[in-house]
């Protein structure tokens, strides 16, 4: 059997550039701190305004290594095609199975009106990971690999509805997140298109950022509980159990 690059986190997205809009930051602050992060894009985002499906991928693959990310997967489930199925479970499924991550990213799988967060592609993205992270757990399903369970699965692209259940602090890597969104020219960079993404994304970044007191944020939400032993990992300050002999 082959051998395939474990990840401790892997990050899905339907488009080349989902990632980079709603975890880019994260998955930078995660590299400098030593961990091994993967990509995922379930398209080849050929219905995108700008470019052609191989200048989107060697787009992606900038952005990727800027980010200190291994792309780990690029299928062809059909730009605006992206549908949750049992053969994209499954082929998922294997995916995760093959790099065992510890914590998945996916879209929110639900609801939103807005452009970005109302996507078909980006609801059926995340509905797919979390079946998929299901079916990596059973073992009579007809995937060769071995079951792999997740530790958590967060979720990116909250609609406007959805209050973020935690926010990152991103100011440190701000400038090379920008760096890896400019990467996609064709998407952000393309005077053809009459918006500005990176200011608009900016702008997000600072209003999140703004509910926890600092510059810039990328916000998150959690669709299940988590176990948790020791409260103050939550607020960055874990410590081992103290000697009370």
């Amino acid at each position: 059997m082959a051998e395939f690059p474990k990840v401790d986190l892997m990050a899905i997205g339907a488009h080349p550039d989902d990632v980079e809009v709603g975890c880019g930051g994260l998955l930078i602050k995660l590299a400098e701190r030593g961990y091994r992060t993967g990509l995922v894009y379930l398209t080849r985002g050929e219905m995108g305004t700008g470019g052609t499906p191989e200048i989107r991928e060697q787009e992606a693959l900038r952005a990727a290594d800027i980010m200190g990310s291994k792309i780990l997967a690029t299928l062809d489930y059909g730009d605006c095609q992206v549908m949750d199925n049992y053969q994209n479970r499954l082929e998922i499924a294997r995916i995760i199975r093959r790099h065992k991550p510890k914590i998945i990213l996916a879209p929110y799988w639900q609801g939103g009106h807005g452009k970005r967060a109302g996507h078909p592609d980006h609801l059926a993205t995340g509905q797919i990971a979390i079946n998929a992270a299901n079916y990596a757990t059973l073992k009579k399903l007809p995937i060769d690999e071995e079951p792999h369970s997740i530790s958590a699965m967060f979720h990116f692209f909250l609609p406007p509805e959805i209050s973020p259940t935690f926010i990152v602090d991103i100011t440190n890597q701000f400038d090379r997140w920008i760096e890896a969104l400019s990467a996609h020219k064709s998407q952000f960079l393309n005077p053809e298109k009459n918006r500005d993404y990176l200011w608009s994304l900016e702008s997000m970044a600072r209003a999140n950022g703004n509910l926890i007191g600092t510059k810039y944020g990328q916000a998150y939400g959690i669709g299940e509980p988590i176990k948790i032993e020791d409260i103050f990992c939550l607020i960055g300050i874990c410590q081992r159990i103290p000697d009370l002999g």
